[in-house]
């Protein structure tokens, strides 16, 4: 079984979406002995946000420049190691409501036609279905116990569009909240992380077809 690990905090050991996918990937390890873990930490190694050079998995035109080239190989190999993981865990921390913009430079990468979803005469079609997602949230604030507080985050909920319209039905959020409102509300978040981990390191999806190949 391969699993991808992604971070996107830029706040190093002081992030607390850092320490709780380090914790869920241990997890998840230790109840399925033998997974592979790649670690994609985009706020040391994030790609460039799109530019007309790094359009052509967009517009299918061939790269005409060495810059083009560069680009169309990040890419390419974001793409492959993302739909090449049965696991992935999405460290998201909650930035100005929304995610950190790494982590949505490595989205415009990844959301490629033909690759992750594809368009029908239906409508959208995902293509990389069968993998399990876990996105581990952290916030200062709660935003999820409240019609207002959901109406202001626009992470979970754009993660959760993201991945659906990438075909991957099988998404689990890990939620840390309250973590910038003092000693015993971070506590308590994390409490309730650790315990949303424990209950998410279940089968995959995919994991029947994983042990059959094996």
């Amino acid at each position: 079984m391969q699993l991808l690990h992604i971070d996107s905090a830029i706040t190093g050991d002081q992030s607390v979406s850092r320490q709780l996918t380090a914790q869920t990937v241990a997890t998840w390890v230790a109840a399925h002995p033998g997974t592979q873990v790649q670690h994609l930490d985009l706020a040391v190694n994030a790609p460039a946000h799109l530019s007309a050079d790094a359009l052509g998995f967009r517009t299918g035109q061939a790269a005409a420049t060495e810059a083009q080239r560069q680009e169309n190989a990040v890419s390419e190999a974001l793409v492959s190691q993302f739909l090449a993981a049965d696991v992935v865990v999405i460290g998201a921390p909650l930035y100005n409501f929304t995610i950190p913009t790494q982590l949505k430079a490595w989205i415009d990468r990844v959301a490629q036609g033909g690759r992750t979803f594809k368009y029908t005469e239906q409508g959208p079609v995902g293509l990389a279905g069968g993998k399990t997602v876990i996105v581990v949230l952290s916030r200062g604030g709660v935003y999820s116990t409240s019609e207002g507080g959901r109406a202001m985050e626009h992470q979970e909920t754009y993660l959760q569009t993201v991945l659906g319209f990438f075909g991957i039905t099988d998404v689990r959020f890990v939620r840390a909240e309250g973590v910038a409102m003092g000693p015993d509300a971070k506590a308590q978040g994390l409490a309730t992380a650790e315990s949303e981990i424990r209950a998410h390191v279940a089968e995959a999806a995919n994991q029947p077809a994983v042990a059959k190949v094996a």
